[in-house]
């Protein structure tokens, strides 16, 4: 412990925040077409993915069409006006295809077999065959596209097809592009024990495949994967073992790929989320640490959706391997050393590993507001010991805005929270607190908000251009949370500002009107530290534990202090008892016993000092 909280904040401070990392976050180009469809123009899509098709960028062409796949499963209208308008479209009907096949397995679910119920089932069959005409219709449109046949192969694994057909299914794919990553990895995914194959033949298919790759290939990382496949997914990978020399290899090999591709990369970040989780199986930290550099902020649904939520996961690992490394660091040596911060996997010269692409680097630069529900003087009394420094505005109706001062040394507490730091102080001061906080963030194009009450998280939300529409019951569930916290008595209009995904500043700043909460400060989203030109925003410094305490005992809140308003009463009575004890004072040490003096001068004195200081510091 001693060497976690003296290493631990150094120890990958480079790495990006918890709260910028994205799942399955598209690149530039695909996140603005995206953007575009959810607003109703498919311009950008169908332009993406006929340069895809012209110049042949296969592998490219199967990112894109998934990732319009998932755009359509929740807002399908875009597609089906493009396909009504130009039903031959080749690359429609190919977005058409991936769709059909994604709707049955959403139905169906990634569970296995044993655990989807017999109707799943029965919908998830039905949904499959439609797909069918429609798979076939994308490959005659496009003889020389091997994309069509990625998803005849994964359709093939889910209709439960013989292996003859998958086999010619293979052949049809290889014949058009002999190393598509996407087909590879597909076909994997049928020979693997869980489905149709075993663990002896996936590896053997996947060493051949990297044997036969040129230098760079993707196709290096398909042992990799099969060594996730059989040490994370299999049910007892002890009944048909594999042996260790083969997953160490695969480890390598991965490894030695990472080197092609520049940190951050989104073509490398497929494999380098297996990667780094199989080398954090393999307990090999400071690899581990480079490689989640490496990433950045794109982490992947697979292979984290294996172990749970697949951020959750991310982050949690991600934070578990720093600890690791620091627990074994020496106590009086340098982090850094211990902590293999040298150049990592895909950096060039000392570029180093802490290099990001540039649009990783713009999507990890968030900035947090918070709206507590109470006035700055209980805001402050509340956080005095949240671990962070923080300047409190007075936000009208008796409220308070509430943002992160940055401070060049920042507190243990505050280095290793998991959160982003805002959002674990509003954790703090909450806690027992009868108030609500609304935590408010931007990054990048996204925008969030997390409610906490009483020390928890009980709703949160994001509205990313680029992720498909949230679902009904989600936002209604996080609409009912919100109202309830702000005594909003009908929810059905935060449904609506929830569940779009265009314009997410508009729909942040509306909802924040909706719940009848003070408008959001100018420049909120733009600029760090918005509430400098906010009137009568003061600076709680941060604190230790120990004076945390003492002040929290004490009515002196800090450099300067919080106003605390007094009312009237309070002002009326304390004149009123000094302008009897004064003259009371002032006789009493005209008579000979002067110890009858000393009381009500004192009283006096402490009466003075009270409204000196109340007057001071009134707000």
């Amino acid at each position: 412990m001693p060497r976690m909280l003296r290493h631990g904040s150094s120890l990958g401070a480079d790495l990006p925040p918890d709260e910028a990392v994205t799942v399955d976050a598209p690149d530039g180009p695909m996140a603005d077409a995206l953007a575009a469809v959810h607003a109703g123009d498919r311009g950008p899509a169908a332009a993406l993915l006929s340069g895809t098709r012209e110049r042949a960028e296969w592998e490219r062409r199967s990112t894109y069409v998934t990732q319009l796949a998932a755009a359509a499963l929740h807002s399908p209208g875009w597609l089906d006006d493009w396909l009504a308008e130009s039903p031959e479209d080749p690359d429609a009907v190919l977005v058409k295809a991936e769709l059909c096949v994604h709707q049955a397995w959403e139905i169906r679910s990634a569970a296995r077999a044993r655990d989807v119920a017999p109707e799943q089932f029965q919908a998830f069959f039905a949904l499959l065959g439609d797909a069918v005409p429609v798979a076939s219709a994308a490959a005659r449109l496009n003889p020389t596209d091997p994309v069509p046949w990625q998803i005849a192969l994964t359709h093939a694994r889910g209709s439960q097809a013989p292996r003859e057909v998958f086999d010619a299914y293979w052949a049809e794919a290889v014949a058009r592009s002999p190393h598509h990553y996407g087909c590879h990895a597909a076909a994997l995914q049928y020979l693997s024990e869980k489905w149709y194959g075993s663990h002896g033949e996936m590896f053997a298919f996947a060493e051949r495949a990297a044997e036969s790759a040129l230098p760079g290939s993707k196709l290096h990382a398909l042992p990799l994967l099969a060594a996730v496949e059989y040490v994370v997914v299999s049910d007892d990978p002890r009944q048909s073992p594999v042996e260790r020399a083969r997953i160490d290899a695969a480890v390598e090999r991965g490894l030695e790929l990472s080197t092609w591709y520049e940190p951050g990369d989104p073509d490398a970040a497929d494999f380098r989320n297996h990667l780094v989780l199989m080398l954090i199986l393999h307990e090999r930290w400071a690899e581990a640490l480079d490689v989640f550099r490496a990433i950045g902020v794109r982490a992947r649904t697979y292979p984290w959706a294996y172990l749970g939520e697949p951020r959750t996961e991310f982050v949690e690992l991600r934070s578990g391997v720093r600890m690791q490394l620091a627990s074994r660091t020496p106590l009086f040596s340098r982090a850094g050393r211990a902590g293999g911060s040298g150049p990592g996997p895909g950096s060039a010269g000392s570029a180093g590993s802490a290099a990001v692409s540039g649009d990783a680097r713009a999507l990890s630069s968030p900035r947090s507001l918070a709206i507590a529900g109470a006035p700055p003087h209980e805001v402050a009394e509340a956080a005095l010991m949240c671990g962070v420094s923080l300047r409190i505005a007075p936000a009208p109706p008796g409220m308070s805005y509430v943002e992160l001062v940055p401070d060049p040394s920042p507190g243990r507490r505050a280095a290793l929270a998991r959160d982003d730091r805002l959002t674990a102080a509003a954790d703090s001061f909450t806690t027992g607190e009868k108030w609500a906080a609304l935590v408010l963030r931007r990054t990048g194009p996204r925008y969030g908000l997390t409610l906490l009450q009483k020390g928890r998280e009980t709703a949160a939300h994001q509205w990313d251009p680029a992720a498909p529409v949230t679902d009904h019951a989600v936002a209604a569930t996080t609409a009912q949370a919100l109202a309830a916290a702000f005594s909003v008595r009908d929810a059905r209009p935060l449904v609506t500002l929830l569940r779009g995904a265009d314009s997410p500043a508009r729909r942040q700043a509306d909802l924040v009107a909706a719940l009848g909460l003070p408008p959001l400060p100018a420049g909120f989203g733009e600029h760090d530290e918005v509430l400098r030109t906010v009137p009568g925003a003061q600076l709680l410094a941060r604190r230790g534990v120990l004076r945390g305490i003492r002040d929290s005992l004490s009515t002196d809140l800090g450099t300067p202090a919080i106003p605390v308003p007094r009312p009237r009463r309070w002002w009326r009575l304390r004149v009123a008892a000094l302008a009897v004890l004064v003259p009371a004072s002032a006789y009493a040490w005209t008579t000979p016993d002067c110890y009858r003096a000393t009381i009500p001068t004192l009283a006096s004195l402490f009466l003075a000092s009270q409204l000196r200081t109340a007057w001071r510091g009134r707000g």
